[in-house]
């Protein structure tokens, strides 16, 4: 049982030649920086199980996956589409579950998991940029889909309308969960309402037009039927959103503690909010390759491939007047709804990276503008043409990096070969795990060969399937071979969290370095400081040399640094 009996922060000791750090006012300010390198503190995770689920369920508004849908069944039929859409939506489910369940129960993000699990404290940089690469890939894409939007409803011509659509954002992500919460909650039974209209009128009106579509084949053809090539090639298109649970857990990580109250609550958000994004996202992406085939006849298979054609169609179906100004609305607010949570999670994202690759960190907001400018670039150089091979190209590394993380979570962990704890601090990890870190590489190498046709057709069709098993075998293999020596470098020496009357409480430790009281699991032994610091000072430290984990093995070895700080009771 836990409580929020919290006991006062205890003092730091005091650092001899050496100045406190301080950080610029948006960094200090965690409501905006929404403790972004950070464990979040059990004090901040003030929202409702409802509330995180229903934020993070309301950033899967996106209209990308009706374009992917419609793009799928374009190019392969619809029947290879419907196939690749529900086969990837499972595995993307099933890898989803451990990744929300640990992010959720430690409340930490995609980044500080990966660490943990196998990759070490800069072997999950490359996840790093496999992530930001997600956020920015699909802000450009769903930005594209808003500038098609201001294009046809207002004339904007799309370079003009890829700016507009890329600075509307900015100003909505800078208060981070406190403002997004509040937006996805507000919009989200419109948009529900507008999304389904259109297959709910045809289901009443014409229930026929199902029946055709899966008929509908590669070009527009008719005859379709299944194809091993096609099915495998969109399923690796399909699962290029692998990498949307990141964004998911990004959410997740703010659930309060679970507790035998509100257990059923708790499991039911996490499962939902978490990999259960899939089933909305397989639903959007079948729905688009439906709404192609309902409006190609009109507006060619081109835009059918555009949201902003399909839902001009659809509204249209059912009232003469209005539909182009109500699609555009629809448009504009799923795009809204789906970029600031792209842009908020790949500044989560660059903030990681280069906190450790830089030791230098002025706040996530800076990234947000980072971030935002890689994308409208993509836009400005026309990457909505090419979907389906940035997509498929990008979905071999990101299924990778997934084999090998879920595959520590469920293979290596329950079995002894990885330690029960997640630890992400930099204090007490490794520089590099080759579990995971070499699990994900080797696999990425092999699927990208089979992707550009080095192992032959079927290959590079299932060539994310390739990455999928490679990782998920390596890891535990490794795992095993290294004997788990690669994850923990030195014991954590901290005191563990009191009990007090009865209920376990929260530590409260300063940091020696930044002066600032933050919670037990955000802290760790520092020698180089003489007492406790945080896991982001600790990150951002260069003077130190990691001299807590050397070792005459060069800091491969274990280390117990014993720094004597004692839990004050109130």
């Amino acid at each position: 049982m836990s409580s929020d009996v919290q006991l006062p922060a205890v003092p730091a000791a005091p650092t001899a030649g050496r100045s406190t750090r301080s950080y610029n006012a948006a960094v200090a300010n965690e409501t905006l920086e929404d403790y972004s390198l950070r464990y979040a503190p059990r004090s901040f995770r003030r929202w409702s199980e409802f509330t995180v689920a229903n934020t993070a369920i309301g950033g899967i508004a996106y209209l990308a996956d009706f374009a992917i849908g419609a793009s799928i069944a374009i190019t392969h039929g619809a029947m290879n589409a419907i196939a690749a859409v529900l086969v990837a939506a499972l595995v993307i489910f099933l890898t989803g579950i451990p990744i929300a369940y640990y992010s959720a129960k430690y409340s930490i993000d995609m980044d500080l998991l990966t660490r943990a699990a196998g990759f070490g404290y800069l072997g999950s940089t490359i996840t790093s940029i496999v992530y930001a690469s997600f956020t920015f890939i699909f802000f450009a894409l769903e930005g594209s889909i808003m500038a098609q939007a201001f294009n046809v409803g207002f004339g904007l011509p799309l370079a003009i309308g890829y700016i507009v659509a890329s600075l509307v954002i900015i100003p909505l992500v800078v208060f981070g969960m406190t403002l997004l919460s509040k937006l996805q909650v507000w919009t989200q039974p419109v948009w529900l309402a507008l999304m389904f209209a259109p297959f709910v009128y045809v289901a009443f009106k014409d229930p026929s037009k199902y029946a055709a579509f899966t008929h509908w084949g590669p070009q527009g053809g008719d005859g379709a039927s299944f194809s091993w090539l096609g099915f495998g090639l969109g399923m690796g298109v399909a699962l290029s959103l692998i990498a949307q649970i990141g964004e998911q857990v990004d959410y997740l990580r703010f659930m309060p503690i679970k507790t035998a109250h509100n257990a059923k609550r708790w499991w039911t958000s996490v499962i939902l909010a978490g990999p259960g994004w899939v089933i909305l996202g397989a639903g959007k992406q079948l729905g688009g390759a439906f709404l192609a085939f309902l409006v190609s006849g009109g507006v060619g298979l081109t835009g059918a491939g555009e949201p902003i054609q399909e839902y001009i169609g659809g509204f249209g179906a059912f009232m003469t007047a209005g539909a182009l100004g109500l699609a555009v609305f629809f448009v504009v607010l799923s795009q809204v709804k789906i970029n600031v949570v792209n842009a908020y999670s790949g500044s989560l994202s660059w903030s990681n990276f280069f906190s450790r690759l830089l030791h230098y960190h002025p706040g996530r907001i800076v990234w947000i503008f980072f971030n935002v400018g890689i994308a409208l670039t993509l836009m400005e150089l026309g990457v909505f043409s090419f979907l389906n091979t940035v997509l498929g190209f990008y979905s071999n590394v990101a299924i990778a990096w997934m084999g090998a993380l879920v595959a520590d979570l469920v293979v290596n962990k329950p079995l002894g070969m990885s330690p029960p704890m997640v630890e992400f601090k930099r204090a007490h990890l490794f520089n590099f795990n080759p579990v995971g870190f070499g699990s994900m590489v080797i696999a990425s190498i092999v699927s990208i060969l089979a992707f550009f046709n080095a192992f032959g057709a079927y290959a590079q069709a299932f060539s994310p399937f390739l990455a999928l098993a490679i990782a998920f075998v390596l890891s535990p293999v490794i795992a095993w071979a290294t004997k788990g020596r690669y994850y923990i470098a030195r014991a954590d020496t901290l005191p563990e969290p009191l009990v007090v009357d009865g209920q376990l409480s929260t530590v409260m430790l300063e940091c020696a370095v930044c002066a600032t009281a933050f919670e037990r699991p955000d802290m760790a032994s520092c020698p180089f400081h003489h007492g406790a610091v945080c896991s982001l000072c600790c990150s951002l430290d260069k003077q130190c040399h990691d001299m807590c984990k050397t070792t005459t093995r060069g800091g491969n070895g274990t280390r117990k640094v014993d720094v004597s700080i004692t839990p004050m009771p109130g």
